[in-house]
């Protein structure tokens, strides 16, 4: 098949850890491009030098992504992305290099490859016949309470990558949407030498966490919504936020109310401030 006159960008999964897991097919095309792109060129280089690759690399990541991403494929009409582990386009600025790249009509291959969301999924002992990715989530505010309301809602199997200092605040706010008994699995540092699976409820794997320094890369699957489960609607505590702000009650009187209705202190008083906040720019 002949390539696209722009050119063509492969997207090549590297190792999450075990640098045994990269693809022979990954080494051919990382050998015959013109250059290969990276989020980090120092920690790329390191793991090129370990196979003998000697290509130039340019940086291209969250931050550079918007003003070089043209100028790098104009540049190099054979052009492969690395990102700093795992399959690129999955939470990294892969996807966006894929955007721009579709637009100046360059072919994209994408090679398999390694990758922490499937084996993390096959060894959470959950159900993998329907899953959702829900990648990073945010770290605050309302769109972190609805993509969390959203996976405690679900009815299926939800994979969520996390980082060590925010794996337990991740946990609590799992544990009050989905109720602390819902099944989940935190599957840690795959593929390297101190790799952790824990199964348990969202109580049991918080407590397990809280008992000494966590690290590594993190994956947490969350089991989907028992049939006739009833969870916390947190709609209805900002919607009751909303009706208290409208009345003129201060944040601390709404968080008391929040609180007597079974919401967290700190989940409260945010729910709060956003509900003055909301109703000041009325």
């Amino acid at each position: 098949m002949t390539e696209p006159p722009n050119g063509i960008v492969y997207l090549v999964p590297t190792p999450i850890g075990n640098l045994g897991d990269i693809t022979l097919r990954a080494l051919e095309v990382l050998k015959s491009v013109d250059a290969i792109a990276c989020e980090d060129t120092r920690h790329s280089r390191r793991l090129l030098t370990h196979f003998g690759i000697n290509k130039p690399l340019e940086r291209l990541d969250a931050h550079t992504m918007n003003a070089r991403a043209a100028y790098v494929l104009g540049k190099y009409p054979r052009l492969a992305f690395v990102s700093d582990a795992g399959t690129p386009g999955l939470s990294d600025p892969g996807a966006e290099l894929v955007a721009v790249a579709i637009t100046l009509g360059y072919k994209i291959e994408a090679l398999p490859g390694a990758t922490a969301l499937v084996p993390a999924l096959v060894l959470s002992g959950l159900s993998t016949a329907r899953f959702s990715y829900h990648g990073f989530l945010p770290r605050s505010g309302r769109e972190r309470r609805e993509r969390i309301a959203e996976i405690a809602n679900s009815s299926i199997t939800s994979a969520i990558y996390e980082s060590p200092h925010r794996l337990l605040e991740t946990l609590t706010d799992l544990g009050q949407a989905c109720g602390v008994t819902r099944g989940c699995a935190v599957v840690r540092e795959l593929t390297k030498l101190h790799e952790e699976v824990f199964r348990g409820s969202l109580e049991q794997t918080f407590d397990h966490f809280q008992q000494g320094q966590i690290r590594g890369e993190i994956v947490i699957v969350v089991a989907g919504l028992p049939p006739n489960t009833a969870i916390p609607d947190h709609t209805s505590f900002e919607t009751k936020a909303l009706e208290q702000a409208r009345e003129g009650k201060t944040a601390r009187d709404i968080r008391e109310i929040l609180q007597n209705l079974g919401l967290d202190r700190n989940k409260a008083y945010e729910i709060a401030l956003e509900a003055i906040s909301s109703i000041n720019q009325e």
